[in-house]
């Protein structure tokens, strides 16, 4: 009943771009602070970005900072993140989470503690090389 959804990820060159989506089934989506999220072969699950509920702030993650972009589309219940200039180091399973707990008019990379969030999306693999 209560879904994420995860789309958009596949194989793509280095310096290519794939814009990933997040859709929401069951609950509305604008309420939630939303984050992504992505793992690595043989790392732990590591912050990329978040959008709060309150005021759509937003942050991102030193290793994507300048290259993603992460908004919403509340009409489609829907948070997206556009990836650019995508290199190897960014092949991951990419996932979507969704958090009630997080609040304040800020955010910080203390938005990107796994233990925040609620739901989980399956995940959608992207893969970069040539």
């Amino acid at each position: 009943q209560v879904q994420l959804v995860e789309s958009g990820g596949g194989l793509v060159q280095p310096g290519g771009s794939l814009r990933l989506s997040c859709t929401a089934s069951g609950f509305i989506l604008e309420y939630y602070t939303i984050g992504w999220f992505r793992e690595a072969p043989g790392k732990e699950r590591e912050g990329v970005s978040c959008i709060s509920s309150s005021n759509n702030s937003t942050y991102y993650a030193d290793a994507v900072k300048g290259r993603v972009t992460i908004s919403r589309d509340n009409a489609k219940n829907t948070v997206y993140l556009q990836v650019n200039s995508l290199k190897p180091e960014d092949t991951a399973v990419y996932y979507c989470a969704a958090s009630n707990r997080i609040t304040g008019q800020t955010i910080d990379s203390m938005a990107m503690i796994t233990g925040w969030y609620d739901y989980w999306g399956q995940g959608t693999q992207v893969t970069v090389s040539s």
